[in-house]
């Protein structure tokens, strides 16, 4: 008997340890599944190539274009992977402090562009990545309560359509009632005009 009941507690044992595996298998999977893999390198190296060929030429003006586009790439990763997105920004601030001296030579004086590196290069990356996340978040919640003003907007205008509808009913019902007692009196007092004439011309006929 002890035996048997040694046996059973194993199993148990067994079972427990197993279903106990297969949630913590279950979790990490759905912790791997909301932070997607973003090739960091391919990224960084596709936008110094765009950076490196307008530092090269010298054009003040597609270079801020590179460098609002790395903003929107930023956006992209954070969406996909918040770590790769600041492994991304730093990367970039590295180019843009290596290269600082060769734009300053050639947009020293453009304030678009001296903004743009200012926005990439002045806070750690972790400060503008958390930044562009709590500017994302709040864009939801704004776009969420634009979301709720408008459907109490519609309720509010259902609401007034329908008391206007109802108005209208109670409106027509007091006209129709109107109506109908004008009707009435004027039936009685055309009927008593008729009984008076009547009576006149009896009375007429009778010589009275």
């Amino acid at each position: 008997m002890k035996k048997i009941m040694f046996m059973v507690m194993a199993a148990m044992a067994i079972s427990f340890t197993s279903c106990g595996n297969k949630t913590q298998q279950a979790t990490a999977e759905v912790v791997e599944d909301s932070v997607q893999a973003v090739d960091v390198e391919a990224a960084f190296g596709e936008v110094s190539a765009q950076l490196s060929e307008q530092i090269e030429a010298q054009d003040a003006n597609k270079l801020q274009e590179v460098l609002e586009a790395v903003k929107t790439k930023v956006a992209e990763i954070l969406k996909a992977n918040p770590e790769a997105a600041k492994e991304y920004v730093q990367k970039v601030q590295d180019f843009l402090k290596e290269n600082a001296e060769k734009i300053k030579a050639f947009a020293g004086e453009n304030a678009a562009v001296q903004a743009a590196v200012s926005a990439l290069t002045e806070a750690p990356a972790e400060s503008i990545v958390n930044g562009l996340m709590s500017a994302v978040e709040g864009a939801g919640d704004a776009a969420a309560d634009a979301a709720a003003d408008v459907v109490d907007a519609a309720g509010d205008a259902v609401d007034a359509a329908k008391d206007a509808a109802n108005d209208a009913v109670d409106a027509a019902k007091d006209a129709a009632s109107n109506a109908a007692d004008a009707a009435k009196d004027a039936a009685k007092e055309a009927a008593s005009d008729a009984v008076d004439a009547a009576a006149d011309k009896t009375k007429k006929a009778l010589g009275l």
